[in-house]
């Protein structure tokens, strides 16, 4: 019995018994809850073993007894009140057999009682644990999530309450795990770092670990992600600069993309390349062509009460341009929950959100609006406020056209290449709506084939094209700011 407790804990020490007693054997609670239920042969498993053992545990808790047995019908039960830790009621141990009941069996159930009990005691404390293990995994990524969104002042309210405080300024990690390891990884990470890291388990990429660590000078606070790289076989590990709390999120995309670096490197790490983000250089006009874009979004008001508001349904849209259709997972939502608010999204904006450029200008517009540093345009002398500007003129300022030429240096000059032109690759995969199928078609070349050129590209690029977050909606506005600029020159 001690061999069985040990190797399948109660579940096949209960099995066991119930063979021996060719019947129903199975943990019931005090009130008459039956918790488990074994029985080796189907025809002992039915509704009445069940009850007649729920009848015997409410009588026995009744009596205030130790041990009960009774016969009712063809049927005898045996019932034994487990042992449990001081103020915790354990559950009540229960056989039923056909009547008469094999000899020895009430020997063997007492018998039996001791080591169910301890089974049924450790198997509680784990489930406790794990409770508790998933509540603080899920108040982890509620204070990712209120980072990634802007929140600032609810995320260090719910952090005070986990440990550590959250740091500022912030690295943030994106780690690769192998197999099945997340969990022994985060505690490996956890040790790296002397607990000052927060470790959370992405909730949209099962292999994923999201550590945002404090920032600090090189070479004493910059080493985690290399460590974790050494320490755990197989694991990839993508960093990102040092920035300010509040620009978490542009930090985690900036990791993901280094992420998809590491990948080819012998090392498993890599480190953002420096780069501005596109929203850092629009200025106060990028500003003003941001808000009027999303004004439609950020002044809805729901009709009913239940229904998601704007800053419901722009934590949405966020999130479904950073991740897609694994966007569900972030938001723990219903797939048809998702696809209801993208349809209202698109029709407050009147925007296709199907086509790539309606999404580049809205993660545009949504990286802008969560940038607080940039200046906003103030009112006018005569209290008028000038239409915005529109997307391409946004586009024509000389230092979003410079940023532009930037991001498209490493393909170097197009047409370069060949047939293989990484300008034409990437301009078709765009066209295409970022649709590997439609690409291929077009260049006349298979799915693989394409895949294998945007896998060559990231490397280029140092940007996660093929997974989300992808660099596509930064490339469509690269290439639309410099196809402008040669639009203008010709003009002229």
């Amino acid at each position: 019995m001690l061999g069985l407790a040990r190797a399948g804990g109660s579940q096949e020490l209960l099995r066991w018994v119930s063979g021996r007693a060719d019947g129903w054997a199975g943990l019931v609670g005090r009130d008459g809850t039956v918790l488990h239920g074994v029985a080796r042969d189907p025809d002992a498993a039915s509704a009445g073993s069940a009850a007649l053992a729920a009848e015997g545990a409410k009588e026995l808790t009744a009596l205030g007894a130790r041990s009960l047995a009774f016969d009712k019908g063809p049927q005898a039960a045996l019932l034994f009140a487990l042992d449990g830790p001081s103020g915790v009621a354990a559950p009540v141990f229960g056989v039923v057999g056909r009547r008469p009941l094999p000899d020895g069996l009430p020997a063997l159930v007492a018998d039996a009682a001791l080591p169910l009990a301890m089974c049924w005691a450790a198997e509680t404390v784990e489930r406790k644990r794990r409770r508790v293990d998933l509540a603080e995994s899920r108040g982890r990524e509620a204070v990712l999530h209120l980072l990634m969104t802007g929140q600032l002042s609810i995320a260090h309210q719910v952090a005070g309450a986990l440990k550590p405080s959250l740091p500022d300024p912030v690295r943030v990690c994106v780690v690769e795990c192998p197999g099945d390891s997340r969990d022994e990884v985060a505690r490996i990470c956890a040790d790296l770092s002397g607990g000052r890291s927060w470790i959370i388990r992405c909730p949209v990429y099962a292999r994923h670990l999201i550590l945002i660590a404090p920032a600090g000078p090189e070479p004493a606070d910059g080493q985690l992600g290399p460590e974790v790289a050494s320490v755990v076989a197989d694991c990839v590990v993508g960093i990102s600069e040092d920035v300010p709390l509040p620009d978490t999120a542009t930090a985690y995309r900036q990791a993901f993309h280094a992420l998809a670096v590491a990948r080819g490197l012998p090392g498993r790490h890599a480190r953002f390349g420096s780069a501005p983000e596109p929203a850092l250089v629009v200025g106060a006009e990028g500003a003003r062509w941001a808000d009027a874009l999303l004004a439609p979004l950020l002044s809805y008001l729901p009709r009913r009460s239940q229904d998601p508001g704007s800053q419901e349904l722009a934590a949405t849209l966020a999130s479904w341009l950073a991740f897609s259709s694994h966007a569900t997972g972030q938001l723990k939502i219903h797939r048809n929950t998702l696809a209801a608010r993208l349809r209202l999204i698109g029709e407050l904006l009147d925007l296709d959100l199907n086509r790539v450029a309606d999404q580049a200008a809205l993660d545009l517009a949504l990286c802008i609006r969560a940038t607080p540093t940039l200046p906003r345009p103030g009112r006018p002398a005569g209290g008028t406020t000038a239409p915005a500007l529109s997307l391409d003129e946004i586009l024509r300022i000389p230092a979003v056209r410079s940023w532009a030429a930037q991001q498209l240096r490493p393909l170097g000059v197009p047409g370069a290449a060949g047939a293989a032109d990484p300008h034409t690759t990437l301009r078709t995969w765009l066209a295409c709506e970022a649709q590997l199928g439609a690409a291929a078609a077009a260049l006349e070349i298979s799915v693989p084939g394409m895949r294998k050129r945007l896998t060559r590209l990231e490397t280029v690029l140092q940007r996660s094209l093929l997974r989300s977050p992808s660099a596509r909606y930064d490339l469509w506005l690269a290439f639309r700011a410099l196809d402008i600029a040669e639009d203008v020159t010709e003009d002229r």
